[in-house]
């Protein structure tokens, strides 16, 4: 199966349950709502982020998400005091999966974005964050699970398009940056490279 083939949406209960997907660690999110009418969740957008930047294995990306971040605990908290942001996904570097919004909603990770003719990405994408530095390397394990959930929200939603956040929100934003491999990713989940980022595509 590649992303550029259209996939219908399947009630599946061995993998999926409105929107949580099942091998995932679940922490409900406050922030996100509903998708608009009639979209079509066919872009996933990838992410990178550690809290605080650089400094790995804490709670805090989960305490972000969740509206939990003791904002005093470091000085860079102060920098983002007041940010209210989700993401569908959060992967860390051991590869452990974490799910904070339910697929069928809209998590709040794009910002202001456009991709493939179309603004406000938040509206039709699926969030993945990998916890990492931005233009940084990431881990095997963490590559392993992506591509595992990957594969999964493939089957379950009409995804066509895979980008990062540099791509949908260039100039504003560099994340997961040089350090992703996508074409690797490309390999595992035997993508058309029309899937990929524009710059990256043959």
């Amino acid at each position: 199966m590649t992303a550029s083939e259209p996939v219908l949406s399947q009630p599946d209960d061995r993998l999926w349950r409105d929107g949580w997907y099942r091998f995932a660690a679940h922490q409900p999110s406050p922030n996100y709502g509903p998708r608009p009418s009639g979209s079509c969740i066919d872009l996933i957008v990838l992410h990178s982020i550690s809290l605080p930047p650089g400094q790995y294995g804490g709670d805090e990306v989960q305490q972000l998400f969740t509206n939990q971040l003791n904002w005093q605990a470091h000085p860079y908290f102060e920098s983002i005091r007041g940010l209210t942001v989700s993401s569908h996904f959060f992967i860390r570097r051991s590869g452990e999966l974490w799910q904070f919004v339910s697929c069928d909603d809209r998590a709040w990770h794009a910002g202001v974005s456009s991709y493939r003719g179309r603004s406000n990405c938040n509206d039709d994408s699926i969030g993945i964050e990998l916890e990492g530095l931005e233009g940084a390397c990431f881990e095997p394990a963490q590559y392993a699970t992506l591509a595992a959930v990957c594969a999964s929200i493939l089957q379950h939603y009409p995804v066509h398009h895979l980008a990062g956040h540099e791509h949908i929100a260039p100039g504003r934003k560099g994340d997961p940056g040089p350090g992703f491999d996508w074409l690797h990713l490309q390999k595992t989940l035997a993508l058309s490279s029309s899937c990929l980022p524009q710059g990256l595509q043959d």
